[in-house]
């Protein structure tokens, strides 16, 4: 089976999760599988909650780019892999996993995802969804005050130390590897529109 890897790339709360359950919505005729990095940050059970707390999880260091690897590099071969599970409000590894069987089309979507040069290359086509921080900070304020239980200033916080510093470092330059960006301010069904035609049209 011929595996063609497609790569969503963006800042946190670009869109990115929604562009992806949206367009494989769409896809119902072709085979398709999804893989999130976000799933392989490194376990961190042997922490005490407060040193996991202070865990910069905007950097590249913090995901377990030797295991992502090799699952990209299974998938690719037509093999299935066992995607961690990862809990954000305990920060740490669960002792589940999810099946992620080779298909067709496998979107593969993360903030770092573009921060390796190993896994860019093994990416056949790349897309990236271009937001403002400002309206990036919105939707985290609101994402994680009612998804993970955080606080307003905690949020706001942890925004202005290391989510936007690593995302001018490691996420934002990823937009010069990708073969379409993506403008995230439009509306979601514009963009799912437009990535289904550029997909569809390579599958061809």
């Amino acid at each position: 089976m011929m595996v063609t890897m497609v790569g969503l790339c963006g800042g946190t709360c670009s869109g990115k999760s929604t562009l992806s359950r949206r367009l494989l919505d769409t896809l119902s005729d072709i085979e398709t599988a999804e893989l999130s990095f976000d799933s392989y940050y490194r376990p961190l059970g042997h922490l005490p909650l407060s040193e996991r707390q202070g865990v910069n999880f905007d950097h590249p260091d913090s995901l377990d780019l030797e295991l992502f690897r090799s699952h990209l590099a299974c998938l690719k071969r037509g093999e299935a892999v066992e995607e961690p599970l990862y809990s954000f409000e305990c920060h740490d590894r669960l002792e589940q996993t999810r099946r992620v069987e080779p298909a067709e089309l496998i979107l593969v979507d993360g903030i770092l995802l573009l921060a390796d040069a190993d896994v860019r290359a093994q990416l056949d086509y790349i897309v990236f969804v271009d937001v403002p921080a400002d309206i990036r900070l919105g939707r985290r304020l609101a994402r994680d005050q009612a998804e993970r239980g955080r606080s307003e200033e905690s949020v706001r916080r942890q925004f202005a130390e290391t989510v936007a510093p690593m995302h001018d470092a490691f996420v934002q330059p990823g937009k010069a590897h990708a073969d379409l960006v993506l403008d995230g301010t439009r509306p979601s069904e514009e963009l799912v529109l437009e990535l289904r035609n550029a997909l569809l049209s390579r599958l061809r």
